[in-house]
């Protein structure tokens, strides 16, 4: 399995391929994995945070996690730097070290992507709930087109991210390999979210 090392930014959000991570940073060190970032055309990882903080010292991270490219950045009307991230690639860490500066660096290993695949006939309405949930929230995604709605693995990752699961289910879901598994997960749930509204 080919390994690499990346940056870490551990966030209490979970990240998935394809996903929208907006951002504003502030931190030195963080400023500093933007500018290398930007200079390298190279992209971080970003972990769920599962116990302490994302300013300070490093906290506890889960595993698995999906590297992101900075998409834009500007600067906010607090005077921060805000930046657009897209998720591409999951990994899993396998040892990490600090640079002088507080960076987590982390060796990571890449997962495999998911081959093709339909979305199965039995999952159509969950194709049909996020093609509604696309209506509002699109922009964010620049290269959607419809066809990528019969996409198992871009569907999934959609609504793992869009729908109102936390942040562990929604970690628990990025470490699925196979898209249809992910598929059935978010099937057994959409039944909580009709009954919420």
């Amino acid at each position: 399995m080919k390994t690499s090392e990346i940056p870490l930014f551990p966030l209490q959000t979970v990240l998935v391929p394809g996903g929208y991570l907006p951002l504003q940073i502030f931190e030195p060190r963080y400023l500093d994995l933007v500018r290398e970032c930007t200079r390298n055309s190279s992209g971080f990882g970003v972990c769920l945070i599962l116990q302490g903080s994302e300013a300070g010292t490093p906290a506890q991270h889960a595993g698995i996690g999906t590297r992101a490219r900075i998409r834009d950045f500007n600067t906010l009307p607090n005077g921060l730097l805000g930046i657009i991230a897209e998720g591409e690639r999951r990994f899993r860490v396998i040892d990490t070290r600090t640079r002088e500066n507080g960076l987590l660096m982390g060796k990571v290993e890449w997962l495999q992507v998911a081959p093709p695949k339909a979305v199965p006939e039995r999952f159509h309405v969950l194709a049909q709930v996020l093609e509604r949930l696309l209506e509002k929230v699109g922009k964010n995604y620049p290269g959607w087109h419809r066809g990528l709605l019969d996409d198992a693995d871009w569907v999934s990752f959609r609504l793992t991210e869009l729908l109102p699961l936390g942040s562990l289910e929604k970690q628990s879901l990025l470490g699925l390999e196979d898209p249809e598994l992910r598929l059935q997960r978010l099937l057994e749930r959409l039944p909580d979210f009709q009954r919420s509204r």
